[in-house]
């Protein structure tokens, strides 16, 4: 199973008014917008921005992989080595399981499209 890198989250405190700066200044493409959520057309990679609290150096940006199938995502993971994964949680609309790597970067398999 491989894994590409789908999407990187960048946490704001003022989703609206980055989303303008990634929008108009840097001429991103809005993929799609949700409560406290906005996606851009990053070239080969989508930037989502998410609401919650930016702490420079303390909350880094979050790598999402996407898999069709998040739980045999995380075995397979498992299987290689990866001791932090928590749970696959389950939306209306997507799967995810979150965790960490090595260095306590976070980083998350999706099947969020």
């Amino acid at each position: 199973m491989k894994l590409d890198l789908k999407r990187i989250v960048v946490f704001t405190a003022d989703v609206p008014g980055l989303a303008r700066f990634y929008q108009d200044v840097i001429g991103l493409a809005v993929l799609g917008r949700e409560d406290g959520w906005v996606e851009f057309d990053a070239g080969a990679c989508r930037l989502a921005l998410h609401h919650g609290k930016p702490v420079v150096g303390q909350r880094p940006p979050k790598l999402v992989f996407f898999a069709a199938d998040v739980a045999a995502a995380k075995a397979m993971l498992q299987r290689r080595g990866a001791a932090t994964l928590g749970p696959v949680k389950s939306t209306t609309t997507f799967d995810l399981c979150d965790g960490k790597d090595p260095d306590g970067n976070p980083f998350q398999i999706s099947s969020r499209g």
